[in-house]
């Protein structure tokens, strides 16, 4: 189902980007048959990389994907100004006499001896052609810049978080933060290698993974994940499911996260100690688990702590922040959203989830969202770059 909207909505789409980049801009002829079968043919482009999840159909496709995203918007914008351009450009009223036979007849316009405004041709081609290309450029453009912001270094943020609880001998325990890594057909080892790298140069005290980790099977994308065993911190690696981890096959990831020492919190939780003072690290399953009989499970993960001290959950959605705050819940961690990942989605991941990004609080609840790691789909994140975070906990001393 997800194929036949996602190819309804994009073929609408070519067809749009098709009438403002091809037919307005062509006489009929070769040159307006060769740009119908290039949009044609990029659309195939577009639906096999989606299918068939193969490197060498996926960059192309996807990256057509962003373009024809970002021209539809763009030719939209340029309604106007184009609506402007053609009245100015319509040629003044001249009166026209003669038998009605002889007499032409123009858009707007009245024959008969009446006033009739005509658009010269040539120049609604122009302005067509013009328009045409601004939209490409801006596209271009745009693309471009999201794909070097993809495709770089994951910002590293620090978010100093304050929870009431915590003791004060756990003040400045560091928690890196890392989701939406996406391994799959555009990305492999090397992306690993590198947030592995960046991560232990922070020296963190515990790594969190909080979900889609991967776009593929253990068979398919196992040797892209390895790196994750070289993973250094004080107190280990954690992970809990995202979605995508269900489409991939969760169980056989869980397993060998647990081999690289990864270790998946499946609906648990555990001691986190440090010099006599500790907090509860706990994790739930992704939402879309329930679909495979391993959804999240609030009561087992958190039912029967001690409440006199704090605990954090990771959880892959925002959204399971409103069960958390049920639980008391100190601090959320989660991913999910990827920032929007492409202006301006940024918009819409609020009908669904409370927080797109950063740092929030829900009834006493705090949830921290990052923007992930990778992406999904286009390799292009715009007015979202990928980001690692060093949550960084603090005593409340105000409250002593």
């Amino acid at each position: 189902m997800f194929v036949v909207l996602f190819a309804v909505v994009m073929g609408a789409a070519h067809y749009y980007v098709w009438r403002r980049a091809v037919r307005d801009t062509t006489v009929p002829g070769r040159a307006r048959r060769i740009g119908t079968g290039v949009v044609v043919g990029l659309f195939v482009l577009l639906m096999a990389g989606l299918s068939l999840n193969v490197a060498a159909l996926a960059w192309p496709g996807y990256l057509w994907l962003a373009c024809a995203f970002y021209l539809a918007i763009l030719f939209g914008v340029l309604e106007i100004p184009r609506l402007l351009l053609n009245r100015a450009a319509r040629r003044a009223p001249v009166a026209v006499g003669g038998s009605p036979a002889e007499q032409p007849v123009a858009a707007g316009g009245r024959a008969n001896g009446q006033p009739v405004a005509r658009t010269d041709p040539g120049r609604r081609l122009f302005i067509a052609r013009s328009l045409a290309v601004v939209g490409g450029a801006a596209t271009a453009g745009l693309v471009g810049y999201g794909t070097t912001q993809a495709l770089g270094d994951p910002v590293v943020k620090r978010v100093p978080v304050t929870l009431a609880k915590l003791d004060p001998r756990l003040s400045g325990y560091r928690i890196a933060v890392v989701s939406d890594i996406h391994l799959g057909p555009l990305l492999g080892r090397s992306h690993t290698e590198r947030i592995v790298r960046m991560i232990n140069e922070q020296q963190v005290d515990l790594v969190a993974i909080v979900g889609d980790l991967v776009d593929g099977t253990v068979e398919e994308l196992g040797e892209a994940a390895a790196p994750l065993r070289d993973l250094v911190s004080t107190h280990g690696a954690y992970f809990v499911t995202g979605n995508h981890e269900y489409y991939s096959g969760a169980e056989p990831w869980l397993k060998e996260l647990d081999r690289l020492e990864v270790h998946p919190l499946r609906n648990e939780r555990l001691r986190v100690e440090r010099a006599g003072a500790a907090f509860d690290l706990a994790g739930v399953n992704d939402v879309t688990g329930a679909n495979f009989a391993d959804g999240p499970d609030f009561a087992r993960a958190l039912d029967g702590r001690d409440s006199a001290d704090p605990v954090v959950l990771l959880a892959h959605q925002p959204v399971q922040v409103r069960e958390a705050v049920k639980h008391g819940v100190d601090l959320q961690l989660s991913g999910h959203t990827h920032g929007g990942q492409m202006f301006p989605f940024h918009l819409a991941v609020g009908l669904q989830q409370p927080v797109r990004s950063g740092l929030a609080t829900f009834d006493g609840t705090q949830v921290y969202t990052s923007n992930g790691a990778g992406f999904w789909g286009p390799p292009v994140r715009v007015g979202a770059p990928p980001d690692i975070t060093l949550v960084e906990l603090h005593h409340n001393f105000a409250r002593r």
